[in-house]
């Protein structure tokens, strides 16, 4: 019997969390790729929460490339903690106020992404990432 799979100490941590933040990443930049799409743009903004908002077209567009920065920061490993604030914030707003917060049913998918950047906040990286060539390069100047 593999004594690892019963173990309370965790395995490949490193791999796992790396592997984990790339897809994310790879998820958000998908989604936030949506900026550089006028037409799906004028779809978001015909949403009610936008389309009555004095400020609708620039909460998109914020929120849209937020979601393509952090995922592209995430993606690379790059600035981890500063990327997981901003996707936290901007899955927060997602899910609260354009998902009315219902976690268990419609904003299901953009509470997973505030768990997973709080999961990144904490844990940092993981491995393959550049946050950890600048921490060497910082240490060496």
């Amino acid at each position: 019997m593999n004594s690892k799979l019963f173990s309370n100490k965790p395995f490949y941590q490193q791999e796992a969390l790396g592997a984990v933040r790339i897809v994310t990443g790879a998820f958000m930049i998908y989604h936030g790729f949506e900026i550089f799409s006028s037409a799906t743009m004028q779809q978001y903004l015909e949403w009610d929460m936008f389309k009555n908002s004095p400020n609708g077209k620039l909460l998109v567009y914020i929120g849209k490339g937020a979601e393509f920065i952090s995922g592209l920061l995430l993606f690379l490993g790059l600035f981890t903690r500063v990327a997981a604030i901003i996707l936290t914030g901007t899955m927060f707003y997602t899910t609260f106020f354009v998902g009315n917060g219902k976690i268990w049913y419609d904003a299901q998918h953009p509470f997973m992404f505030v768990l997973l950047a709080v999961l990144f906040f904490f844990t940092g990286p993981g491995k393959w990432n550049f946050d950890t060539l600048l921490m060497k390069k910082n240490k060496s100047t």
